[in-house]
Formats: structure tokens, sequence, C-alpha cells
């Protein structure tokens, strides 16, 4: 990987991790407990409950990434930063770019 490339893959990684740190803050807002003496109707209550579920696990995920992230950030100046953990090809550029927390390659990844 060219040292243009690690750049530009560095500061892609920290603005993700501020974008994910925000998308982290508004998750956990959107998972605290529902109040039961909040007279939002039965139905509204299960509505509130589901959405506080697919936000428990969305929560989860954002977690997962950002730590994925601070990882490759603290790997991205190491010498196999960009090579598949498992084939030991290079990772794509673009695919870093999109991901840059990737450790494998697309073909090894969908294994």
């Amino acid at each position: 990987m060219k040292s243009e490339e690690r750049g530009a893959l560095k500061v892609k990684i920290e603005a993700a991790i501020v974008k994910t740190t925000a998308e982290l803050e508004r998750l956990e807002e959107a998972t605290k407990p529902i109040a039961p003496e909040n007279a939002i109707g039965r139905v509204s209550r299960m509505d509130a409950i589901n959405n506080k579920g697919v936000s428990e696990a969305a929560l989860r995920s954002a977690r997962r990434k950002l730590t994925n992230l601070k990882i490759a950030l603290t790997k991205i100046d190491a010498e196999d930063f960009g090579i598949c953990t498992r084939c030991k090809r290079p990772i794509a550029p673009a695919r870093l770019m999109y991901m840059p927390e990737s450790t494998r390659c697309v073909r090894c990844a969908d294994h």
C-alpha cells in the first residue's frame, strides 16, 4: 500500500470513528428503558419495545465497528496492514476505503 493511500485511509478511519461515536450516542439514547408510567398506550408501548430491541442490536454492531476502526487506526502504519489475514494477499484498496476495518479480502470474507 502506498503512503498516500495510507494517508487517505487514515483520514477516512478518523472520520468514521467520529461518525460512529456520534451514532453510538444516538443509539444509547434510543435504548434507554421505557418508563411504565408513560401513558403511550399498549400498542405504542409494544412498538417502542420493538424499536428498542432493534436499536440495541444496532448499538452492539456500532460498538463492534468502533472497536475495529480503532484497531485499524493503530495498525495502519504496520507493514502487514492491508494484507488479508487468511490468504495473505493484499486487500483491494477500494475495499479498505469502503470498510477500513476489514482484515480479509472479499474472497476470504465470503468463506
